[in-house]
């Protein structure tokens, strides 16, 4: 087992520089974790404890052998039970693997499109499901524990294999409802929709108060306690996201900024400087 332990902060939280990484976590002791996101796609299977996950202000109460999907840049934290030892098998995915597998006839990133269409990022399988799933990964964690002959290749074999499963899992619907699992407000899930389609466009809260027909004072106030964050932080993060995501791909830097929502690049640099801690050319080079 690989055992780690990270204080995440209100940020951009861990570092991937491999194709992926699985940590296996066990304990029993009092954490608290704050809001954080990741620039890769990180995959949970949770095992034992109390726990209930937040992710983009839905909360999810988790039961043995459930498992989460949160996609890069989705803003989440653990609220644990410390009176119960917390298990959890934990893979960070690095988005260029997902996209060296993505085509039209087969696309292991098909499981993350489906939790935002299903607006849920729980998947909780039947027992058979399970079963299949945990012995991929049992085997999975011994070989990434060995340094035989081409254990990097077969432990890339078999998360692609544990991947495939998974998302013909979800395709055949070998799941069971989760409705039951999941609570979050109706009125934030609605203005969390509507930021993250309209990021490129001029959002601010007082055009969100009228939109949504709530004082400004209120909507703030439940959009942090709901989120963790304010709704200020929230759209400036989710637009730095998008921009730096537009750059990798190679579109100008002025360019990324105006499509992600900054019409002031002055404003855009020093926001960007503020959460990378470099300037949009040094975060590139």
């Amino acid at each position: 087992m690989i055992l780690i332990y990270t204080q995440y902060s209100n940020n951009k939280s861990g570092y991937l520089h491999k194709d992926f990484q699985l940590f296996h976590l066990k304990d029993k002791k009092q954490q608290e974790f704050e809001f954080h996101y990741h620039d890769f796609k990180k995959i949970i299977i949770f095992l034992s404890g109390k726990v209930t996950y937040l992710i983009e202000g839905k909360a999810y109460l988790l039961k043995l052998g459930d498992i989460l999907l949160v996609d890069n840049h989705d803003i989440h934290k653990p609220l644990i039970d410390p009176s119960e030892t917390y298990e959890r098998i934990i893979i960070w995915v690095n988005t260029s693997l997902i996209e060296a597998y993505r085509d039209k006839d087969c696309d292991i990133s098909l499981c993350f499109q489906l939790t935002k269409e299903r607006k849920s990022n729980l998947i909780r399988l039947e027992s058979n499901s399970k079963d299949k799933l945990n012995s991929i990964l049992t085997e999975l964690e011994t070989i990434m524990t060995t340094d035989e002959f081409c254990s990097d290749l077969l432990s890339k074999a078999l998360f692609i294999q544990f991947m495939i499963y998974l998302n013909r899992m979800q395709l055949t619907k070998q799941t069971h409802n989760v409705d039951d699992a999941i609570t979050y407000d109706r009125q934030i899930e609605n203005i969390l929709n509507y930021i993250n389609n309209h990021l490129s466009e001029d959002i601010s809260i007082t055009s969100l108060s009228e939109k949504f027909f709530l004082s400004r004072y209120y909507m703030m106030h439940k959009f942090k306690k709901e989120t963790g964050y304010s709704l200020h932080n929230y759209v400036l993060q989710k637009r730095l996201m998008i921009s730096a995501n537009l750059m990798k791909q190679g579109i100008p830097i002025t360019k990324a900024a105006a499509q992600s929502g900054f019409h002031d690049y002055s404003n855009f640099l020093r926001a960007f400087k503020k959460l990378f801690k470099k300037s949009p050319r040094d975060w590139l080079a």
